[in-house]
């Protein structure tokens, strides 16, 4: 993919965010990688692979100014429209844990 530019990648830096251009020129050992712990194979022995669950497609309506208040955070608003969600989801099934106890 080198010499390519991704559309994320041309926002990106658009935004000021990433110079993705200096990055493609970096060498592995001009990389600083010393506030990175080493994993030895103590860390491998008791890792685990989490695939994500999968996700539905779907379209809803939401309120406008919801929706650039979430777009303000930052990318990745339908994640974090997700994440409220879920957070809502689990505080309203503890809370009927509750209840039933």
């Amino acid at each position: 993919m080198k010499g390519k530019t991704t559309r994320a990648g041309s926002r990106a830096r658009a935004k000021g965010k990433t110079d993705f251009g200096r990055l493609r020129e970096m060498r592995d050992e001009d990389i600083d990688d010393s506030d990175i712990p080493k994993l030895d194979k103590s860390f491998w022995k008791t890792a685990k692979l989490t695939m994500p669950e999968p996700k539905d497609r779907l379209t809803i309506r939401v309120d406008h100014d919801v929706v650039e208040w979430l777009k303000k955070k930052g990318s990745g608003y339908q994640t974090r429209i997700n994440a409220i969600l879920r957070s809502y989801m689990k505080a309203q099934s503890d809370e009927g844990a509750d209840s039933r106890t």
